[in-house]
């Protein structure tokens, strides 16, 4: 499996492509005055507690308060000096309006709600994540070879015994990521030396800090995906910016000196998104409709509550029967579905409304290719099997926003509904309206302001209907086309 990713810089946006043989996987992007803020850390303060929902709101200098659920709320919380040796179940025994704590952003802010917090912190760097207030050591599921899982436990473990704190520092736990595997004990050591002088740092900061600063950023976004991302099966990191492409290298030579050589100054004339064809794909991604090889096709609709998925055989008659052009047809969408979710990051609930199968077996088909093709996934997914009428229902984890919210807006006109009331209801509408103002107030005529196609449509067609209705109230009505009114906007005004 071939794999690169791509850097494309401009002045206030950077994007990061990730490739597999060709094919465009996972988009990141990150932009001046929107920073992702997963990771950061912040002093914040308690502005309001909920108890029915056992949450609290918390104000971190955002533009929107924070949410904090009991449930994040570490036994051990860091706020200034000060230590909690038990965890109440009641969160008004937790915390109190102008309580001062330390916090870590969870979930950015998505739609019309405020960022999630935890006071559970973790500081990744390139091996382990260093929990503070957590215990022992944890490993990658990812990382499956029990003698690889043994060998770097023990290497944790006997540096976690070897190391020095500070008085009344609490030792932490730490987790060992997937990108350990192989990696040397000097390296291991290197990076747990590297975690506990950063929370030392964080610490200090937090205590100086004042409520609603930020005490810790995460890394910008290209360095956070070498970090994240960046392993043995990458072949090629292409950056078209030189002094982020320094920036990289810098990174990878503190951390991962056997990957610098794989980060690459692209200098090509076209724009590198267009040469490798990502722009294109970036373009689909936002379209309601996705065409299978088979022709077949996907209809993806994002709603508040979930996301649903469709799967219709279009133009794929298949070559024996029904049931097998069903069963092809389920396949290639299991694929293209879990290649979707990433691309376009779709989080929460998910509905697949796969088409009928009769055949247990080939249910299970389905079910094991959709599986598998979620594996490579970095978001965390649950899935359960195909119910009788064909549905799968899944979760995945959601972080950050989609990419259709990151570079779409609702439609003005149709407000996201994505439909419009046709002209011959609008006309409809203005009669009705009409017949409510002449009932109101005493005029001598009454203008109608509308877009042209409403215009057009009353002069033509309803124009017989819109003579017996002036017959009918006794005053004549002028009319007026508004280029800059919508589909459904009018008005009825009195002269």
């Amino acid at each position: 499996m071939s794999m690169e990713i791509l850097v494309n810089v401009t002045p206030r946006e950077t994007r990061v492509a990730l490739v597999e043989n060709g094919v465009l996987q996972e988009v990141f992007i990150e932009r001046a005055q929107r920073r992702g803020l997963v990771g950061n850390i912040y002093k914040g303060k308690v502005s309001r507690v909920l108890p029915g929902m056992q949450a609290a709101f918390i104000e971190v200098g955002l533009e929107r308060t924070a949410f904090l659920h009991a449930s994040d709320i570490a036994k051990t919380a860091y706020g200034g000096d000060e230590v909690q040796e038990s965890r109440p179940s009641d969160i008004r025994e937790l915390l109190h309006e102008g309580k001062e704590l330390l916090a870590q952003v969870l979930k950015d802010p998505l739609g019309s709600k405020g960022a999630r917090l935890t006071t559970h912190i973790s500081i990744p760097s390139r091996y382990l994540v260093y929990m503070p207030d957590g215990k022992g050591v944890a490993l990658s599921t990812r990382i499956e070879e029990e003698v690889e899982r043994a060998r770097l436990k023990e290497i944790v473990e006997t540096s976690i015994a070897h190391q020095e704190h500070p008085s009344g520092m609490p030792q932490g736990g730490y987790i060992v990521r997937t990108a350990a595997e192989g990696a040397p004990l000097d390296a291991l050591r290197a990076d747990m030396i590297f975690l506990n002088k950063l929370w030392e740092s964080v610490r200090t900061q937090a205590r100086n800090a004042k409520a609603g600063q930020l005490v810790h950023g995460d890394l910008p976004l290209p360095v956070r995906i070498l970090r994240d991302l960046l392993d043995s099966g990458v072949e090629q990191v292409r950056v078209d910016s030189r002094m982020t492409w320094e920036q990289m290298r810098g990174f990878t030579e503190m951390f991962i000196p056997e990957m610098t050589n794989r980060i690459e100054h692209y200098t090509g004339e076209r724009p590198i998104f267009d040469f490798y064809n990502v722009e294109e794909e970036i373009r689909r991604s936002l379209e309601r409709k996705v065409p299978l090889k088979s022709g077949g096709y996907l209809i993806i609709d994002q709603t508040e509550a979930m996301t649903t998925i469709d799967i219709n055989t279009g133009a794929f008659v298949g070559h024996r029967n029904l049931e097998e052009t069903i069963l092809k047809t389920n396949l290639e969408a299991a694929q293209a579905i879990a290649r979707q979710l990433r691309l376009r990051n779709l989080g929460g609930i998910i509905i697949i409304d796969f088409i009928d199968m009769t055949e247990a077996e080939h249910k299970l088909m389905v079910f094991d290719a959709l599986e598998k093709a979620l594996e490579k996934d970095h978001a965390k997914t649950h899935v359960t099997e195909v119910s009788e009428l064909g549905l799968v229902e899944m979760t995945r984890k959601r972080t950050r926003e989609s990419l259709e919210h990151v570079l779409c807006r609702p439609c003005p006109t149709c407000a996201g509904s994505g439909s419009v009331k046709t002209a011959e209801t609008v006309c409809y509408d203005i009669f009705r309206e009409v017949m409510r103002e002449t009932r109101q107030f005493k005029v001598q005529e009454l203008l109608v302001l509308a877009s042209q196609e409403v215009i057009d449509m009353l002069l033509d067609e309803e124009s017989t209907s819109l003579a017996e209705l002036e017959e009918h109230i006794g005053l004549p009505i002028r009319l007026q086309a508004e280029t800059l009114y919508t589909p459904e906007q009018f008005d009825v005004v009195p002269m």
